[in-house]
């Protein structure tokens, strides 16, 4: 049963390989299969061409011996052409199939919600899913192809040895079975071991990231850190290194020593041959042929045993990159009520219109809260996976269409979570959230993403030039020329876009040649131009993008984006409180809960928890 079980692991996802192969290079696949086939022929035709010249030399026929000669070096030269026209069509096969495995992966990567990004056994996941996904996907259709090549080769010398002995082929099967069986098992630890180390796989890439990278540098030499981590790492690698070497030298000595097996059947079979030969039981040219047929059908056999071992393995690693591409994503919208549905599809319809300055997009309709505008939170509560505590608790809140909205409260109070709830980044844990009277759920992401402009406080830095720093908030007008360049301006990108060499074609970062490195102020003022790239949406959401800059810089850039942002839905996280004033309402959060609101004025009035994290930090300015 463990053998059958272990046969049937042994191509379980091998269908789908094929199919993606399939996919990725028809006409390389077709070549791989016809090239497959004669090379399984060819090998037969020299080993019986190789009688047919013996039994003629024997005969002293020299006119048929040099025919047959020449025949040979026909079919060998075939076989040569065949094997190299193999080995290209699986090289090409294999880069084509990298790629696009590769890019398989990494469309996964894009359709998973934000929580698999914050889960480390997601992150264990997409290791062993990269881990030789250049090289397993090809490694199972070669196996493939080289099994079918080798049992076709195995069937024709087995046929041919059968009129010597049927004995002889009963111990070409059995003496290669034991070494092919502890092949499989040590396939599996191998396996076993890898995977159950891919956390330490990932703190060793992690620990040469820190090493080699530039965003660690300044403190890695500030601080004396580099000794410290490089020891670290060489620890690891040796532990890694220990591991292997016990595995491959069990493996090593296990394999010479059962592969004795099969060397003793051959050379047993071929005594019984010579002893024939000398009793002139057998001709020349047939114990030529049979010692031929054995030896390389013994191989061939060899080759199908190890084959099903390697298509084990290959088996074993593919599972990682099915269990990955089989990560559950979020529903989409057709999967929401009908008429929720409805209304999204009418919500993507108008996504992506421009709106002029200060108007918001109009309401969809066709539900009795369609006629409210803004965004609502109804009992929302959210809690991260494994989590016992609420990031966000027992929300309810409307912020009706252009209002303008603070958040403010200490880290961790769930800031930050509110925003990702709000971009559907994070799904609620309970309640919901609506958008115009509609559920955020009922919305295609595309759609409602249009709608809202956010700038967190860990922007991205992109290593691309500078216009497409700016331009990457609204991909489609990544060559508006205009569009750039007034987001620039509003964002005060302009001075940065004035003060770099090269303007708006400056590439920006160490990474790439000519590269400019930017202040914190710098990259922010470049992180709100490309917030302000998405002139169609009517809710803009800051989240605290300018902790970088001093407090009267800070004050100007919202006083810019107050103005800017007129007649629009906007929300801002700060700890700035000549900032938060500005809003219309303020909202303190607590443990996830909203435990005050209102105007600053009213909220200083009350003297409770806004009132003292004003006067502390206004003392701070004495």
């Amino acid at each position: 049963m463990l053998g059958l079980s272990r046969l049937r692991d042994s191509f379980a996802y091998t269908p789908r390989t094929l199919a993606l192969v399939w996919r990725s290079s028809k006409a390389a696949s077709l070549a791989l299969g016809l090239l497959t086939l004669a090379a399984a022929v060819l090998p037969l035709g020299v080993a019986y061409v190789g009688k047919a010249i013996m039994d003629a030399v024997v005969a002293r026929d020299g006119r048929a011996a040099l025919v047959w000669v020449s025949v040979e070096l026909g079919l060998v030269a075939a076989l040569s052409l065949v094997q190299r026209g193999l080995s290209l069509t699986r090289q090409l096969l294999g880069a084509r199939l990298s790629i696009d495995i590769h890019a398989l992966i990494l469309g996964k990567a894009l359709s998973l919600d934000l929580l698999h990004f914050e889960d480390p056994e997601f992150y264990d996941q997409l290791t062993r899913a990269r881990r030789e996904a250049s090289s397993r996907p090809a490694a199972v259709v070669t196996e493939s192809f080289s099994l079918v090549q080798n049992l076709i080769t195995l069937a024709g010398y087995a046929a041919l040895l059968v009129g010597f002995s049927g004995l002889a082929v009963l111990a070409l099967v059995l003496a290669a079975v034991p070494a092919t069986v502890a092949e499989a098992r040590f396939s599996g630890a191998a396996f076993r071991l890898r995977n159950w180390r891919s956390p330490e796989t990932r703190r060793l890439n992690y620990l040469e990231h820190v090493l080699a990278n530039d965003g660690h540098a300044k403190e890695v030499k500030l601080f004396g850190l580099g000794p410290m981590f490089l020891e670290r790492y060489k620890a690891l690698s040796a532990s890694f290194y220990r591991e292997d070497k016990a595995l491959a030298v069990r493996r090593a000595g296990w394999a010479f020593g059962l592969s004795l097996l099969a060397t003793a059947a051959f050379y047993g079979c071929y005594g019984a041959m010579a002893l024939g030969a000398a009793a002139g039981r057998l001709s020349l040219g047939e114990m030529v042929l049979y010692v031929a047929s054995f030896r390389q059908g013994q191989q061939a056999f060899q080759a199908v045993l190890a084959g099903v071992g390697g298509m084990y393995e290959h088996n074993l690693y593919m599972s990682n990159l099915f269990q990955y591409l089989n990560i559950p994503t979020s529903a989409p919208a057709a999967a929401l009520p009908a008429a929720a549905g409805a209304d999204a599809r009418a919500s993507e319809g108008r996504g992506g219109a421009a709106l002029p300055a200060g108007e918001a997009a109009p309401a969809p309709a066709g539900d009795a809260a369609a006629g409210e505008r803004g965004v609502r939170f109804e009992g929302v509560g959210f809690r991260y996976a494994g989590q016992s505590r609420w990031a966000l608790r027992d929300v309810d809140l409307h912020i009706p269409a252009g209002e303008s909205l603070a958040l403010v409260g200490h880290n961790g109070a769930g800031k930050t979570t509110f925003i990702k709830l709000l971009t559907r980044l994070y799904e609620p844990t309970e309640g919901r959230i609506l958008l115009d009277g509609k559920d955020l759920r009922a919305w295609d992401p595309g759609a409602l993403r249009r709608r809202i402009g956010v700038v967190f406080q860990d922007f991205n830095r992109y290593q691309l030039r500078l216009r497409e720093n700016v331009g990457l908030g609204s991909v489609d007008h990544l060559e508006d020329e205009a569009r750039i360049a007034l987001a620039a301006a509003r964002g005060g990108a302009d001075e940065v876009v004035a003060a770099v060499p090269g303007g708006l074609d400056a590439q920006l970062g160490r990474w790439f040649k000519e590269g400019v490195e930017l202040s914190g102020g710098q990259w922010q003022k470049i992180a709100l131009a490309r917030a302000f790239m998405r002139e169609e949406a009517d809710i803009l959401v800051l989240d605290e993008p300018t902790a970088a800059l001093d407090a009267e810089a800070e004050h100007a850039v919202f006083e810019r984006f107050r103005s800017l942002a007129r007649g629009r839905t906007t929300i801002v996280i700060s700890h700035r409180f000549p900032t938060v004033r500005m809003a219309d309402r303020i909202l303190v959060l607590d443990g996830g809960r909203i435990v005050e609101e209102g105007t600053h004025d009213e909220l200083v009035a009350r003297g409770q928890r806004y009132a003292r994290m004003f006067a502390l930090q206004a003392e701070g300015y004495l």
